[in-house]
């Protein structure tokens, strides 16, 4: 029997963490990720370890902290935005799957970025993550950003990571609680800003119809909200300087052997410039009395 806290790990290489199943401790082995069929890049900092976590608790549900936990199913997170972008007609395929095929005549939409092919970078300054590429007889036609994110964690689970590794099969066991934060400063800090630069370069290209999409976990959007409000005017159009946003969750949890899966929750667009401004403005910005006050106080008056 194992007793688990309420602050928790909850995937491991893709798996619940107490699941004692082949498929399970086969990737623990191998040092895994399932949903990108290479090795897992969650590691300490001197890459002596690799944790394989995927997701954690948080004060508002399970939430996805490894982007990689993003592309089950072959990409299907991309494929979505494939087809949101470009529709039905075209294949979808990895720049793997491509290369054979780039001469045969036909239109592809290929997925460019760190597991395919490489990321497209720009100087010294920007990395994207994906673009979905379509083209034809070896030639760029258009083309659409994707932008990855999940959440930085804070603090550390070792204590719980290494009982969960040395897990026996039948003996009542203590899980230590784990000692993670989710890093939600990075939201203002780093994840809003790079998205509003990418956005920019993205909206200033004539190969780009749909300007740049979004992949986040829902819990980390949310956060999101409470920056730029819960309330921005949303569009019913494609265009270049017009953002959308995919949000996910994870499903109810499942039986050990079984993966659960992601749910997409919200498909958002509104202008990049709407998102900007606002982000700029600060919908939960103090006000100018609440500073003045602020001030008074730490000179004691």
């Amino acid at each position: 029997m194992v007793n688990r806290p309420s602050r928790d790990l909850v995937e491991i290489f893709g798996y619940a963490p107490d699941d004692l199943s082949t498929e399970a401790r086969a990737l623990w082995n191998l040092e895994a990720c399932p949903f990108t069929q290479s090795a897992c890049t969650k590691a300490n900092h001197d890459k002596s370890i690799v944790y394989g976590t995927c997701s954690v608790t948080s004060p508002y549900g399970d939430c996805v902290i490894c982007p990689n936990r993003l592309y089950e199913k072959n990409y299907s997170s991309l494929k979505s935005v494939a087809i949101d972008a470009f529709g039905y007609d075209f294949e979808f395929m990895t720049f793997n799957e491509y290369i054979p095929k780039r001469s045969n005549g036909k239109q592809y939409i290929v997925a460019l970025g760190m597991s395919s092919g490489k990321e497209v970078k720009l100087g010294r300054q920007l990395s994207m993550d994906w673009v979905l590429a379509k083209v034809k007889n070896g030639q760029l036609e258009s083309y659409v950003g994707v932008e990855v994110q999940s959440i930085d964690i804070t603090g550390n689970y070792r204590d719980s990571w290494h009982t969960y590794k040395n897990l026996p099969h039948s003996q009542k066991v203590e899980i230590p609680r784990s000692e993670h934060g989710l890093n939600w400063a990075n939201v203002h800090k780093r994840l809003i800003p790079q998205l509003i630069r990418k956005g920019i370069v993205y909206s200033q290209s004539k190969l780009v119809p749909s300007g740049l999409y979004f992949i986040v976990p829902d819990i980390v959007y949310k956060k999101f909200e409470d920056i730029i409000g819960d309330d921005i005017p949303l569009v019913d159009y494609k265009s270049p300087d017009v953002m959308t946003v995919h949000t996910y969750s994870l499903s109810e949890p499942v039986p050990h052997g079984k993966q659960r899966e992601l749910i997409l929750n919200r498909n958002l667009r509104f202008r990049l410039s709407e998102f900007s401004d606002r982000f700029i403005a600060g919908a939960s910005l103090p006000s100018g009395e609440e500073l003045d006050e602020a001030v008074r106080k730490v000179l004691g008056m």
